[in-house]
């Protein structure tokens, strides 16, 4: 939910190249944002068409330099499958946020994942996290059982920091989370 995707008959697609690959307006202040209020971010994507020799692995790892290098995210999960080579790393399975929390003793329960695809939600609701759906008007099939339902990162972002408030409060010594997914 960082970058922007290209679209084609009503579909979202991962850029291709590092040429192709753009950040949305506000997706460095609202990771900052985040980071200020404590929460660690983390990104969890699947890129099946690097999986599939679609695009090269290696432009995807450049455009994930990229982002590492404009945003201040604290880590990044990967999962190259196809839906035919699918196993629990590609999301709606919880094998990236389990990486994830397994290296940086993240609790499920008390994260939020933000993202713009039912898999995303799915993913979340798996995993035990808050879902929270950015609807870009795709075609596709719509989530059920997101928490809410924004139209941009920061709207989302704005969601997170005025609910996640309350915890923040009550159990300050433990960080949140934020898992986008793209």
């Amino acid at each position: 939910m960082l970058n922007i995707p290209e679209f084609r008959d009503g579909r979202s697609f991962a850029p291709h190249s590092v040429e192709t690959f753009r950040l949305y307006s506000d997706a460095v202040s609202s990771v900052a944002a985040l980071k200020r209020a404590g929460f660690l971010v983390i990104v969890a994507t699947n890129q099946p068409d690097a999986g599939a020799g679609h695009v090269a692995r290696e432009a995807v790892e450049a455009m994930h330099m990229r982002l590492r290098s404009e945003i201040a995210i604290d880590d990044l999960e990967v999962c190259y499958e196809t839906r035919e080579q699918s196993s629990d790393r590609r999301k709606p399975g919880i094998g990236m946020l389990r990486s994830a929390a397994a290296k940086w003793g993240i609790d499920l329960s008390r994260s939020f994942m933000v993202g713009d695809r039912a898999s995303d939600i799915e993913c979340a609701l798996n995993a035990g996290c808050t879902g929270i759906f950015i609807d870009l008007g795709y075609t596709e099939l719509l989530p059920v059982g997101q928490a809410v339902t924004v139209q941009s990162l920061g709207a989302a972002t704005n969601w997170i920091l005025r609910n996640a408030a309350s915890k923040l409060q009550v159990q300050y010594e433990r960080r949140e989370e934020i898992l986008l997914a793209k």
